[in-house]
């Protein structure tokens, strides 16, 4: 199978650690700008909390997010988290931001997945040479990774979903299968958001 070199995604490298990192996201300001005409990814919401719940409790995992990406960031504008169902620290959060819902960009997985359009499954992310150096191991110990793209209606990737485990996590065929059932069931969601924003005088 053929794969025009154009849709390679470039990939930066870091001689000092050599490891691969985060994709280059071509596709981030006309996400950033969907984003914005839709009114989501800046800040918490209650139903995206909600659906981040669900999404443990189905998928059984301790750690789960409704993430959005723009060029320099991500924000869980849904987050579960096995504590107090509330925000946990992931990693540096400016001053005016809500605590534990902002991570850098060139952390965790989801970027790869955004710019993939496609699912990941990482059973165990120290099996893979190319993740197992995220910052996310080391400076949060996540060990297994599962997460889906949200592709709307216009074709674009506003974001994912994604569930993670501090212990590596058998997934298996059944955990892809629900997380793309789930990621395609919140973009419906995001659609019906969107049709009521329209009707609303």
């Amino acid at each position: 199978m053929n794969h025009p070199a154009s849709r390679v995604p470039y990939v930066s490298y870091d001689p000092t650690r050599h490891l691969l990192l985060t994709p280059q996201d071509d596709e981030a300001p006309a996400r950033v700008a969907r984003l914005r005409a839709l009114g989501i990814g800046t800040s918490p919401l209650p139903a995206f909390d909600e659906f981040a719940r669900k999404l443990a409790r189905t998928t059984r995992a301790p750690y789960s997010m409704v993430n959005f990406i723009d060029e320099h960031r991500q924000y869980f504008a849904g987050l579960y988290t096995p504590a107090q169902d509330q925000a946990v620290e992931l990693g540096p959060a400016p001053a005016s931001a809500q605590p534990g819902r902002v991570m850098d960009r060139d952390h965790g997985y989801c970027p790869h997945v955004i710019v993939r359009r496609k699912a990941l499954v990482l059973e165990d992310v120290c099996d893979y040479p190319r993740f197992a150096g995220n910052p996310v191991v080391d400076e949060i110990g996540i060990r297994s990774y599962l997460g889906a793209p949200l592709i709307d209606r216009t074709g674009m990737a506003l974001g994912t979903v994604c569930v993670v485990d501090l212990e590596p996590r058998p997934w298996g065929r059944e955990g892809l299968e629900t997380i793309k059932s789930m990621a395609a069931e919140l973009v419906e969601q995001i659609h019906r958001m969107e049709q009521r924003q329209q009707e609303s005088p």
